[in-house]
């Protein structure tokens, strides 16, 4: 265990957490919603320090990220444990802990996560998988070793995080994908648990922290796939963070507690990119569906063909020096 960041102690030995924007108020003995912050004593603990669950070489691709050193190699790590309750969770057997359960894993110091992500020869390490925000103390003592090893660090996130905690580790974040899950607040409510603004006032401060970001919406039939909601998240990544922010439209599948959904109709992924497009934005991908060209990078300008994917794996990479070399228009991005 290690004592928690981000804490207000208070009377009875209650404890406020700051880490993340439900800032839970936590009994002695109770552990808050994520499930591995502890109060013992009026002290905030965090139960997952060094605790990994999962430990694998990615290529960046799989983040997703499509514009940040792309064909690179990431060290992805995760500990037990989400502030979220998405019922459609691809990770929910290490992403939701009980609150009486014991916390499981690999032990990990930072500096063994930077020595094996140099020694596997990735160019960055991704706090990936859950959610990196409740495991922040780990994420926070592995990203300073991180540059000081050469390394870039990346969030995949669901951008729940204080601005606060935020502020703290944005010197040592180097890039992020928030998933914006969707744009009602009553899809945030029933499926998520969670609250659209808080979403979308972390997403605007990660942009304002100068980190890079990337979107992704997972779509999921007759739930978040309404045009008009797409046409205002669309015009929300434009208004707030810019014509150049990727926006990924996934591919749903039936999964944990949401089983009685189909998966995403190629259609309507095109459509989604469609409207991506019309209000604006130049880079938008479909994910899931790999071999059926969405996936692929053009130029925003000429429309020539720079980078062809399939899945996670980059064929042909035509970029040079982050410029199209057919018109010469600069393709946005860090390490194109």
């Amino acid at each position: 265990m290690k004592e928690a960041m981000f804490y207000e102690e208070l009377e009875d030995n209650r404890v406020r957490c700051g880490l993340c924007r439900f800032r839970c108020l936590i009994a002695d003995g109770d552990r808050g919603h994520c499930g591995v912050r502890e109060n013992q004593d009026g002290t905030l603990y965090s139960l997952v320090y060094g605790k990994l669950c999962a430990e694998n070489v990615d290529p960046i691709e799989k983040k997703p990220l499509f514009h940040f050193q792309p064909g690179s190699r990431s060290y992805s790590i995760a500990t037990a444990g989400c502030n979220f309750r998405c019922r459609h969770c691809q990770n929910y057997e290490i992403s939701q802990v009980e609150k009486e359960t014991p916390i499981r894993g690999v032990a990990r110091t930072p500096a063994e996560v930077v020595k094996k992500a140099v020694a596997h020869g990735c160019a960055s390490i991704a706090y990936t998988y859950t959610e990196p925000t409740i495991f922040f103390e780990f994420a926070y003592d592995t990203a300073r070793l991180a540059h000081e090893a050469g390394l870039k660090n990346i969030f995949v996130t669901n951008g729940y995080i204080t601005p606060e905690a935020l502020a703290t580790i944005a010197p040592w974040l180097d890039a992020a994908n928030i998933d914006l899950k969707g744009f009602s607040e009553n899809f945030y409510r029933d499926i998520v648990q969670a609250r659209l603004t808080e979403v979308l006032d972390s997403i605007i401060a990660y942009r304002k922290s100068g980190i890079w970001l990337e979107l992704t919406t997972l779509i999921i039939p007759g739930l978040n796939d309404d045009e008009k909601e797409l046409q205002e998240l669309a015009s929300f990544i434009v208004a707030n963070l810019g014509i150049d922010t990727p926006w990924h439209v996934s591919q749903f599948y039936p999964t944990y507690k949401l089983t009685d959904r189909p998966r995403t109709p190629l259609a309507t992924l095109r459509r989604a990119r469609e409207i991506g497009r019309a209000a604006g934005l130049r880079y938008v991908y479909e994910g899931n569906v790999p071999g059926e060209g969405g996936e692929n990078t053009r130029c925003p300008s000429c429309a020539v063909l720079l980078i062809e994917r399939y899945g996670f794996v980059i064929g042909t990479n035509r970029i040079r020096n982050g410029v199209c070399p057919d018109c010469g228009t600069a393709i946005a991005g860090i390490g194109m």
